[in-house]
């Protein structure tokens, strides 16, 4: 299995003059400006409608029933919108380009290598689910019902769509793209970025072994992502398997007990009592090995999900 470097090194090159290293972080700023702006926005839009229509409950669930609830999972996804708008800012105002420059050289997403990257990260959460289940055999059916949950299902994947696209426009995108035209070293522009992003993955209410854990597994998925990335000079596997990993947490089977309103089944949440450090190794190790797996399904040269490298030949058809 080999990487033509062709194509990253044309998305790479991409970038004009302005996109210097402190434009880059003056950029980087505005960015997390609007998206913490956006957040305090649609949070405060959020707790006041939670509280007012809480208001005749006998028993108010407070603030972090509020951010368990699916008014606050709707509410903590749509904050991401905040980094759409300042990478807008910062691409039209800083960097004189346009956003759609950091999706590829082709400055669209590949629709085929989208396809691939949500096919085969379905594929191997598949694996991870039932290897999470012959460790800890604790799933129970949530308490949604089938009908709210197709309801709920299109809103779910909009908002989910709009949280992983605006992180992998950010992290695989704006700040690969721009560290790399700088950079030749893959130790400052792919592992800067994937450990910003694996960073804010940590819970402040999990055990440290299970933080280890679940950062190590966000790490081999932050290199699964750059990986893609790196052999097809473009977002789309990439957008398309961060979906399909968020997608299967949402609206499958939820590890998490302030994310799983909307899911159709909840497994031991990971954050509770009771994990091991036996436990956490393991969770860590399937973790790993299923964005390993993933890397063979969207790269191996006899794999039918194969991505392929964004070239001049195919760039129109991508």
């Amino acid at each position: 299995m080999t990487i033509d470097s062709a194509a990253f090194e044309r998305y790479r090159r991409s970038p004009n003059a302005r996109t210097t290293l402190p434009r880059l972080l003056l950029g980087t700023a505005i960015v997390i400006l609007f998206w913490a702006a956006t957040t305090m926005a649609v949070l405060f839009g959020g707790i006041y409608a939670f509280f007012a229509w809480q208001a005749g409950a006998a028993t108010p669930s407070g603030v972090h029933g509020f951010l368990a609830s699916p008014l606050g999972i709707f509410t903590a996804l749509a904050s991401f919108a905040g980094i759409w708008i300042g990478l807008w800012i910062a691409m039209r105002w800083v960097h004189r380009e346009k956003l759609s420059a950091l999706l590829g050289v082709s400055r669209r997403v590949s629709r085929s290598d989208f396809l691939k990257g949500l096919i085969a990260v379905l594929i191997t959460s598949l694996v991870s689910e039932i290897l999470l289940y012959l460790l800890q055999p604790e799933i129970a059916r949530g308490p949604i019902s089938l009908s709210s949950w197709l309801l709920f299902a299109m809103p779910i994947v909009a908002l989910t769509g709009l949280q992983t696209s605006s992180e992998e426009v950010l992290f695989r995108g704006y700040l690969l793209r721009g560290l790399a035209n700088r950079f030749s070293s893959p130790f400052i522009w792919a592992l800067l970025p994937a450990l910003l992003f694996t960073a804010l993955h940590w819970s402040p209410g999990s055990s440290a072994a299970i933080n280890a854990c679940v950062l190590a597994s966000i790490a081999a998925f932050a290199l699964l992502l750059t990986v893609v990335v790196y052999a097809t000079g473009n977002l789309g596997a990439a957008l398309g398997a961060h979906l399909g990993n968020n997608l299967t947490g949402f609206l499958l089977i939820s590890h998490q007990e302030s994310y799983n309103s909307f899911a159709l089944f909840n497994a031991r949440p990971l954050e509770g009592p009771g994990w091991t450090t036996a436990d956490a190794v393991l969770i860590a190790f399937i973790g790993i090995g299923c964005s390993l797996l993933t890397i063979v399904l969207l790269l191996h040269s006899r794999s039918p999900l194969r991505v392929a490298a964004e070239l001049p030949n195919r760039a129109s058809s991508a």
